[in-house]
């Protein structure tokens, strides 16, 4: 299988998928999107010094220790 037929095979793989998911949402009803607790994140002071999680290295601003890793 060359290049071009493997991407043909995709594009008509999504393209089926997307044609399913329209059919199957309800045109009436509104998409809402809720945050939920994983993605709330701490007010810590940013650290210029060591890593909170990792002393060993600098702190790059990664945000993981102001969240529950997720």
């Amino acid at each position: 299988m060359d290049e071009q037929a493997l991407r043909a095979m995709v594009r008509e793989a999504v393209a089926r998928q997307v044609q399913g998911a329209q059919a199957a949402a309800p045109a009436e009803r509104p998409v809402t999107f809720a945050a939920h607790v994983s993605h709330i994140r701490y007010a810590l002071p940013k650290s210029d010094g060591p890593c909170l999680i990792e002393p060993a290295v600098q702190c790059n601003h990664c945000g993981y220790c102001e969240s529950h890793g997720h």
